[in-house]
């Protein structure tokens, strides 16, 4: 639907409009050093993902995905509101300060309190609401019907389009005005255009599908472990006789749709299997879900470990995308970054990116999803959401090999002026480019192809928790990515040697740590490949026609 992307683009446009200059923020207004706004930054962005874990568990289990959504946007524009206004009334003193110039004055704790509250406000609105909009903007289209099956595929494509637009205004212009020391006006900007998503959500409320959630998966999940283990010793017959099914006539109380039973994961079918104690409790009244579960609740369970592997093949890619905002950024900074008088922000650099995912979205919509459906005859289908995740980490390893030969003639041309200077290489920063449309290009296979997955492989009462595994997914490739920095550096560094990424870039080796990340890399595209090739996918049943407030019409 337009209005989930819109709302996605403008909620993604206040929310970096907060987070691409926090750190410049801290340091200059609250006047912390470079170390401890470093940390603070990546606490508040881990505790985001956090809370996108809290926001799936809310939606899934208890209030569903429209409640979810209202109540978390409501959060995230409190949060800015009380951001703008405390940074406006108390931390900007004197006017215009947090400049490169200016220095701030001293703050009290009460208003470096008030700061710190309205920013987890906004990373638990923002978390709480992101894993959700998008598996509510994709509950609005019936797989089953064909039309709506198709515009179901694009609408990830376009939403992660929309999300990266946001961010686009949020890195050039937001950011030009907080960089200049306008924190008030960006954060004011910020709060509007959350307030702005939240109304274009809102008047939709009408026209939205609405899915009742379906309780609290842990419990389930734990109903199966521990009917399973009790029957641990239990004789299971051939081909998954004797298993409890529910009545095909009977739909699940939240209208989704029944998984029917598949035959990997064996032990865990025992908690389905049905025993002569299992028939005597049944018919005194006393049966209890601990002692026996439903075959669809079982699979489930079996769904979500088979989703694990994949999953956790993720992980390495988002490594490899979160060096552009770190390493990408600080090799730029130690490039030629002037054109005449103006100087180019090395961070803005992850323009490019913004813009390989426009353009590579619109070549895969209009030319190779076209072209893949003619190669492929025995279906209508082009490549599968694991095929694009496969094409996805390809691409990232050409992005690490480029980085890193860039990197190499960026050495070369520092180390015939000054080797031990810090002073920027000859070499332009436009030589980057291509590092940035590599990741651009990699996102809109990978991160949509994901979206996609894991949308249409969790089962129906957990499709939020889908969501939200691509947001763990990013997180976990932070801290895997701080993690393997530190190993690096504490293995490089000797006596006479800095390490692979000291302070002065041009005595260090950051082209090797580029290339043992492609390395890397490449070993993950082996075994995503094993586990793609050992996945099988789920199997449903027809769709429970239990549907609240079902319009036939939508605007796709």
């Amino acid at each position: 639907m337009r209005t989930d992307r819109m709302n996605q683009g403008l909620a993604t446009l206040a929310f970096f409009g907060v987070g691409v200059n926090l750190v410049l923020f801290l340091t200059r207004v609250l006047g912390q050093n470079n170390a401890d706004a470093a940390n603070s930054v990546s606490k508040w962005t881990g505790t985001v993902y956090i809370f996108s874990l809290v926001g799936a568990f809310l939606s899934d289990s208890y209030w569903g995905r429209y409640k979810t959504c209202a109540i978390f946007q409501v959060i995230f524009v409190i949060g800015l509101v009380s951001l703008s206004l405390s940074s406006y009334m108390f931390l900007i003193r004197p006017r215009g300060c947090g400049d490169e110039q200016t220095p701030c004055g001293s703050h009290s704790s009460l208003e470096v309190g008030m700061f710190y509250l309205s920013s987890y406000l906004v990373a638990l609105g923002n978390g709480g609401y992101q894993p959700n909009i998008a598996t509510f903007g994709a509950d609005q289209f019936d797989e089953e019907d064909p039309r709506e099956g198709h515009s179901k595929v694009a609408f990830f494509s376009y939403f992660y389009l929309s999300l990266n637009l946001g961010s686009l205004f949020s890195n050039t212009i937001l950011s030009y005005f907080e960089d200049e020391g306008m924190w008030a006006l960006g954060f004011w900007v910020s709060a509007g255009s959350a307030f702005a998503a939240l109304v274009l959500f809102l008047m939709g409320s009408t026209r939205y599908r609405h899915f009742r959630p379906s309780g609290n998966p842990i419990a389930r999940f734990c109903q199966v472990l521990v009917a399973a283990t009790k029957k641990w010793r239990v004789q299971m017959p051939e081909g998954g006789k004797g298993l409890y099914a529910e009545d095909s006539k009977d739909c699940p109380p939240n209208g989704s749709r029944k998984m029917l039973h598949t035959h990997g994961f064996k032990f865990l079918d025992r908690a389905a299997y049905i025993t002569s104690r299992d028939l005597q409790d049944q018919k005194q009244g006393s049966s209890s879900l601990w002692l026996i579960c439903p075959i669809s609740q079982v699979e489930e369970v079996k769904c979500i470990l088979r989703l694990l592997p994949i999953w956790l093949c993720t992980i390495i890619y988002s490594v490899v995308f979160t060096q552009m905002a770190s390493l990408f950024v600080e090799q730029g900074a130690a490039m030629k970054t002037t054109i005449s008088n103006f100087r180019i922000p090395p961070a803005s650099m992850s323009s490019f990116d913004i813009l390989s995912v426009a353009l590579f979205i619109f070549l895969y919509r209009r030319v190779l999803d076209p072209l893949a459906c003619r190669l492929r005859k025995r279906d209508s289908k082009g490549l599968t959401e694991l095929q694009r995740m496969g094409i996805g980490l390809v691409i990232a390893v050409l992005a690490m090999v480029s980085a890193g030969i860039v990197e190499c003639y960026r050495l070369k041309y520092a180390q015939k002026s000054c080797t031990h200077c810090e002073g920027s290489s000859s070499l332009s920063i436009f030589w980057q480019v291509p590092q940035y449309a590599f990741i651009g290009a990699s996102e809109v296979f990978m991160y949509v192809g994901q979206l996609e997955f894991f949308n249409a492989q969790a089962p129906d009462g957990l499709k939020s928790f889908g969501s939200a595994l691509c947001m763990t997914s990013i997180s976990l490739g932070n801290y895997v990515s701080s993690l393997l920095v530190t190993m690096v550096m504490k293995i490089s560094t000797e006596d006479h040697m800095p390490g692979w990424i000291p302070g002065n870039l041009n005595r260090g080796h950051l082209d090797r740590f580029y290339f043992l990340l492609a390395a890397l890399t490449t070993i993950d595209l082996v075994v995503y490949i094993a586990c793609a090739k050992w996945y099988r996918c789920i199997k449903r049943e027809g769709k429970c026609e239990q549907e609240e407030d079902e319009e036939d019409e939508f605007d796709v």
